[in-house]
């Protein structure tokens, strides 16, 4: 009984000293962290709600080139993975909080630099993505007919950059309603055990309506063996491509795959040498590519040209092969090779206040669990830091008021939160009259317009 009424007093005892601290930071309102969150996608959104969650007094603005929020969320997510975009609910949570407030409209390193933001904010921690896309450094890459595709993602989603290229927009689901593909071919210059994609994606793709894979039995010979080993999802991934190409299919699969008009498949051990043009030598016809062979095993097995070449006759040709961070700012320090900001933990190297977050932290991998676990590292970094006195908080700051003044004189006008669910009643109200979850605006001007800006 002694012990557990000492165990309770300690813990009152804790309780009233921290009350009695945090009564003090109240008192003091230069000690509440002013904080700054440049990118609005999952990651500077997991950022802000780790900083909120676990620091009472933080204050975090989050500023977003676009007028509207979410990043890929919104314009990376395909439109028939409705589900992936729930977690824009726990996002619009994280804004409505009253120590959260929303810019969008401001391009930082344009309208707003970086120094100025250090300047106005305790902490900057940039989460703004990638927006380039690899390319691939082969001749003919620019003839008509050649994209990437982050530009293809971006058009049939309506990304405002990319809107003449479901909430699909109106345009992009009539062209490829009208579209006249009907073989495609995924390339890649490893093997099997080396393929990028899951194996949820797999099996959407081997149950896609209308389609029948095209699968090479002599690719995925032997495998059963060499796979005992593996990981789990890879494992598992690799037997559904082996009972696809070597088994076969039950009565209804082979029913469907017979009647099918169109057709996919995978093309292992390729890498592309040189986009092929058309006679007019403007539009692409094809693509030649070196066949390869692999050194190494696993994850590390490196493709090797044998000499050998082949040519594939295509239209229209997409590039895969990951996305870039470009610098923000020339304050920044930045690996071009990379593409990431040099950091420890989230903690910019060489830059005491600066922080990243996502891709432009680790590079452009992983799902939004990945970045979340991630994001939450770097604020980790940011209370850790507060907490030693790294960042010091009696030098008053004042957060956004100072960059609204540099705002307003560069005629630059904020799009706040508020400003968003405008457009996004607009958007829905749109879908609605379509049959859909959502018609998008693809015209920032328009999205300006809509609210009075």
């Amino acid at each position: 009984m002694g012990s557990s009424c000492g165990r309770v007093c300690w813990e009152w005892a804790s309780r009233l000293r921290r009350l009695t601290g945090f009564s003090r930071l109240l008192s003091t309102a230069a000690l509440a962290p002013q904080i700054c969150v440049v990118g609005s996608g999952p990651a500077g959104f997991y950022t802000a709600q780790h900083l909120l969650k676990h620091h009472r007094l933080a204050q975090v603005d989050i500023y977003e080139k676009l007028p509207v929020p979410f990043g890929l969320v919104r314009f990376g997510v395909a439109p028939d993975h409705p589900e992936v975009k729930n977690v824009i609910n726990t996002f619009t949570q994280t804004a409505h909080s009253d120590r959260c407030s929303y810019y969008g409209n401001v391009t930082i390193g344009k309208d707003v630099t970086v120094k100025e933001l250090q300047r106005a904010y305790h902490a900057v921690v940039l989460s703004y993505g990638a927006e380039d896309n690899r390319i691939l450094g082969i001749p003919g890459e620019n003839l008509s007919g050649v994209y990437s595709a982050r530009a293809f993602v971006g058009w049939y989603n309506g990304l405002p950059e990319n809107r003449d290229k479901t909430d699909i927009t109106e345009g992009s689901l009539a062209a490829i309603a009208c579209s006249k593909v009907k073989r495609v071919w995924l390339v890649g210059r490893r093997g099997p055990l080396q393929v990028a994609f899951t194996i949820k994606e797999l099996r959407e793709m081997i149950n896609l309506p209308g389609t029948r894979p095209l699968l090479d039995p002599a690719d995925f010979t032997g495998l059963g063996d060499v796979i005992k080993d593996v990981p789990r999802p890879r494992k598992r991934l690799t037997e559904l491509m082996v009972k696809s190409a070597l088994e076969k299919p039950g009565e209804r699969e082979a029913s469907r795959w017979a009647s099918a008009t169109k057709e996919w498949g995978l093309k292992f051990r390729c890498s592309p040498l040189e986009v092929l043009p058309a006679a007019d030598g403007k539009q692409a016809r094809g693509i030649r590519m070196a066949v390869t062979r692999l050194e190494g095993s696993g994850e590390s097995a490196r493709a090797v040209p044998t000499g050998e070449v082949e040519e594939l006759e295509c239209g229209l040709i997409l590039s895969s092969i990951g996305y870039r961070s470009l610098p923000l700012d020339s304050s920044i320090p930045f690996d071009p090779k990379l593409g990431i900001i040099p950091n420890s933990l989230g903690r910019v190297q060489g830059a005491p206040g600066l922080y990243c977050s996502g891709w432009v932290k680790r590079g452009p991998t992983g799902v939004i669990i990945t970045t979340m676990n991630d994001s939450f590292d770097t604020a980790q970094s940011v209370l850790e830091d507060l907490q030693s006195g790294l960042l010091k908080l009696s030098n008053s700051k004042e957060g956004f008021k100072s960059v609204r003044s540099i705002l307003h004189s560069r005629g630059v006008h904020p799009v706040t939160f508020s400003d968003w669910e405008k457009i996004d009643a607009a958007e829905v109200a749109r879908g609605k009259l379509a049959g859909k979850p959502r018609e998008k605006l693809v015209d920032p001007r328009e999205m300006l317009q809509l609210i009075g800006h």
